[in-house]
C-alpha cells in the first residue's frame, strides 16, 4: 500500500483505505449527533441559498444592463478583456472540454471532500471553514438579489463565447426555462470564494511547504469561470472582498469559536 501525506508525515490525509475508514468510524462513533447536525444545516443552507436566487432569476433586463455597466466599469479600471482569456480556450478543445467539465464539478465535489476532511480530521479547522462558508454564502446571496447580473457568455456582441454550450456541457437551461438554477447570479463568484477558502483551509490545517501548491485551485477556478464565459474579474474581485470581510468579522460574528480562528496558523496537527 502507498501512504500519501498531504504537508508532510502523519500530519495529512493518509489515502490508505483501512485508515481513512476507520477514522470516519472513530469520527461517527464519537460524533454521529453532530454529523447529522451538520448535514441537516448545510442541505437547509443550500436549498434556502437556491430559492433565494430565484428571485431575480427572471429580471433578465436589468441583469443585461448591470452586465454593460460591469465591462463599463472593468474598463475605466483598466482591466484585461475577459475575452483574452476566453481565446486560450476557443478552438482549443483539448483545453475548452475540461475546463467545462471542471466548471461543472470542481465547485461542488471540492467543497463536500474538503469539508468531510476537516469535519474527519481537522475538527477545529472545520468549524471556521463552515462558518466563513456560511458567511460568505449568505452575502453573495444578499448582492445577487441587488444586483442580478448576466454572465459573459450571455453577451456574444462582445466576443464572448458560451463555450459549455459549444460543446454541449452547459449544465444551464435556456433562459427563462425555469427550475432551480438563476443564470443571473454572477455577481459574485461564489466558485472563485469557495476555492480560496476551502484552499487557505487545508493550508492551514496542514504542515509542509508543498501545501501552498494548493493555492493553485482558485488560481485555475479563476482563469477557468473567465476562460469559459461564466464570470467577469470583478465577480472574483467582490467574492474575495467579501471573504476577507468576513474573516475579519469572523471573532465577532461567531465568539465561541474566535479562539480557534485567531490561532488557526499555529494550530499544530496532532
Amino acid at each position: 500500500m502507498v501512504a500519501v501525506g498531504l504537508g508532510g508525515p502523519g500530519v495529512g490525509l493518509r489515502m490508505v483505505p483501512e485508515v481513512v475508514v476507520e477514522r470516519m468510524r472513530t469520527a461517527l462513533r464519537g460524533r454521529g449527533g453532530e454529523a447529522i447536525g451538520q448535514l441537516a444545516l448545510i442541505t437547509v443552507l443550500y436549498l434556502a441559498y437556491k430559492m433565494g436566487r430565484m428571485i431575480t432569476a427572471d429580471d433578465s433586463a436589468h441583469a443585461l444592463d448591470n452586465a454593460h455597466e460591469i465591462l463599463g466599469v472593468e474598463h475605466r479600471l483598466g482591466l484585461p478583456g475577459e475575452t483574452t482569456v476566453q481565446s486560450l480556450f476557443v478552438g482549443h478543445d483539448w483545453l475548452a472540454v475540461p475546463a467545462n467539465f471542471y466548471y461543472a464539478t470542481a465547485h461542488f465535489t471540492v467543497a463536500v471532500g474538503v469539508l468531510l476532511w476537516l469535519w474527519v480530521f481537522r475538527p477545529e479547522h472545520y468549524r471556521w471553514t463552515r462558518n466563513l462558508m456560511v458567511v460568505l454564502t449568505g452575502a453573495a446571496l444578499v448582492v445577487h438579489v441587488l444586483m442580478p447580473l448576466a454572465p459573459p457568455r450571455m453577451l456574444p456582441e462582445y466576443g464572448f463565447v458560451d463555450l459549455a454550450a459549444v460543446h454541449g456541457q452547459s449544465v444551464y437551461g435556456p433562459v427563462g426555462a425555469g427550475g432551480m438554477s438563476n443564470q443571473f447570479a454572477a455577481m459574485p463568484s461564489l466558485h472563485v470564494g469557495w476555492a480560496l477558502l476551502l484552499a487557505f483551509a487545508v493550508v492551514a490545517a496542514t504542515r509542509g511547504r508543498w501545501r501552498w501548491l494548493l493555492l493553485a485551485h482558485p488560481v485555475l477556478t479563476l482563469l477557468v469561470v473567465v476562460g469559459t464565459g461564466n464570470h467577469y474579474w470583478l465577480d472574483a474581485v467582490v467574492a474575495i472582498t467579501l471573504l476577507g470581510l468576513a474573516a475579519l468579522l469572523h471573532p465577532v460574528l461567531v465568539p465561541a469559536s474566535a479562539t480557534a480562528w485567531g490561532r488557526m496558523g499555529a494550530v499544530q496537527p496532532k
